[in-house]
C-alpha cells in the first residue's frame, strides 16, 4: 500500500527510462525507501481502519480500538 504525499516531491527517472534530459519526476505516491514513506503509509492506514469502525487511542497513536457486541478487537502496529 503506497501513502498519498502530502507535500510535491521529485525525483530523476530511474536508468534506461526515456526522458528529456533536465526534466525530473513528480510523485503521485511515495515509493519505498522514501523517507516521507513511512509518514504517508501510516496516514492511509489511519484513514482506511478508522472508516471501519477503530477509534485511535489517546495513549498510542499506533494502538487501534473496536468495540462491538461479540467484544473487543485491539489493533496495534510494530516495528
Amino acid at each position: 500500500m503506497n501513502g498519498d504525499l502530502q507535500e510535491k516531491v521529485y525525483m530523476m527517472p530511474s536508468p534506461g527510462v526515456s526522458h528529456d534530459f533536465g526534466y525530473a519526476c513528480k510523485l503521485k505516491k511515495a515509493l519505498y525507501g522514501l523517507k516521507q514513506a513511512p509518514r504517508a503509509w501510516f496516514e492511509k492506514f489511519s484513514v482506511v481502519i478508522s472508516s471501519i469502525g477503530f477509534v485511535s487511542s489517546s495513549h498510542d497513536s499506533a494502538l487501534f480500538i473496536k468495540s462491538t457486541d461479540a467484544g473487543h478487537i485491539i489493533l496495534s502496529l510494530i516495528c
